[in-house]
């Protein structure tokens, strides 16, 4: 056998195990929890095992782009985008960081919520923001 089938095939096998140890795992917590808390009936070991199997299905996806790899690629995708925007704005004039700032609150209307709002009001402090708050709530 070749070395990477080999390692496929410890990799199945430790897989198998985990599922199996997991499975006794939800198996035996429920069955010392869930009876006497609830009221719900004792599992045994393939209902735990189908328990486990639901709750990734639900909570962890099935694999494709939902999967723990496509979601490293999608941050790896976006944290690139992210250093690309960054150096945009570093190499942005004061005017042009303004331009975009504006460009951005009235695409996204952000600056219309009390909580987003401190972060659009760079030329007025402290008493004129407060100000302006109470005349826009009458």
């Amino acid at each position: 056998m070749g070395r990477t089938l080999r390692f496929r095939f410890a990799g199945t096998i430790i897989m198998l195990v985990m599922i199996a140890v997991f499975s006794v795992v939800v198996m035996l917590l429920w069955n010392a929890l869930m009876p006497h808390l609830f009221g719900l009936p004792v599992l045994n070991y393939w209902q735990a095992a189908g328990i486990l199997l639901l709750t990734r299905i639900l909570f962890g996806g099935v694999g494709g782009v939902l999967s723990h790899r496509g979601i490293q690629r999608a941050e790896t995708h976006f944290r690139g985008h992210a250093n690309k925007l960054r150096e945009k704005w570093m190499n942005m004039s004061e005017e042009e960081r303004k331009e975009f700032i504006e460009k951005e609150r009235d695409f996204q209307g952000l600056h219309r919520h009390p909580r987003f709002r401190r972060f659009f009001d760079d030329e007025d402090t402290g008493q004129e923001k407060e100000e302006k708050r109470e005349k826009e709530n009458e």
